[in-house]
């Protein structure tokens, strides 16, 4: 009859070590199955957009105003853009701009007797014809506007202003201190899509995985008002879901 000292000890060790370790196998498989399920169960998403949206006025004004002149005598030409230049930087006074709104460019002056792809037999008029432009510059965006509804004016004293005068920019230039507000509306138009989306599949909003700002623009409102401006951003957010 053996004795439990006996039986013990018919026991090898090697099996002891075995049970031991297949019993540690088990127990890492059954945390690593657990963490896997939870890893799993994070990887469930939605990916939203949230849009903010809204009408500014235009803060600064770009105008230029381009005339052109005609002579054969060179120093008259140049004497006529001087006078012409002075006579709308007085109409520009007259109607209310500061003197440093208003910058005058070089003139552009052609000889058409020097050009080398003339024409000789060329019976122009006049040999040299010139451009001149002055710009405004100004935060006065209303006066800018009205200013333009009187450019007739200047044509009754014989500066008439060519059409390309009337491509004026408007800008808005304030856009950093509307960043902010706007953003945390794309967000929180981000989150409503989602929690609605969450709340249709029967599961909760978890945290943000990651989210794009998105890039903001600036547009004119329509063709016929450029004046004023339409901001928009669209952000994109994921978020996680759970049951």
């Amino acid at each position: 009859m053996l004795t439990g000292k006996t039986a013990s000890a018919s026991i090898p060790a090697y099996a002891i070590l075995g049970g031991l370790l297949f019993a540690g196998l088990c127990g890492l498989g059954y945390q690593l199955a657990h963490s896997a399920l939870q890893i799993k169960q994070l990887e469930r998403t939605v990916e939203v957009k949230g849009l903010s949206e809204r009408e500014v006025p235009a803060d600064i004004a770009i105008w230029p105003l381009t005339f052109s002149v005609a002579d054969n005598d060179i120093s008259a030409l140049y004497q006529n853009i001087q006078q012409k230049n002075a006579s709308v930087l007085e109409f520009l006074k007259n109607n209310g701009f500061q003197p440093e709104e208003a910058s005058i460019a070089v003139p552009s002056v052609v000889d058409k007797q020097a050009r080398e792809y003339g024409d000789p037999g060329d019976n122009a008029k006049y040999r040299y014809t010139a451009s001149s432009t002055i710009t405004v510059y100004s935060s006065q965006v209303d006066k800018v506007r009205e200013t333009m509804l009187k450019i007739a004016e200047l044509g009754q004293q014989g500066i008439p202003i060519a059409g390309d005068s009337y491509n004026t920019q408007f800008i808005y230039s304030k856009l950093n201190e509307i960043k902010p507000v706007m953003i945390e509306e794309a967000t929180k138009s981000a989150r409503e899509s989602a929690n609605k989306f969450a709340k249709d599949s029967d599961s909760t909003l978890g945290k943000i995985k990651r989210a794009n700002q998105g890039t903001f623009s600036i547009e004119n409102r329509d063709p016929g008002t450029a004046h004023i401006k339409k901001v928009r951003v669209v952000s994109t957010v994921e978020y996680y879901l759970s049951d």
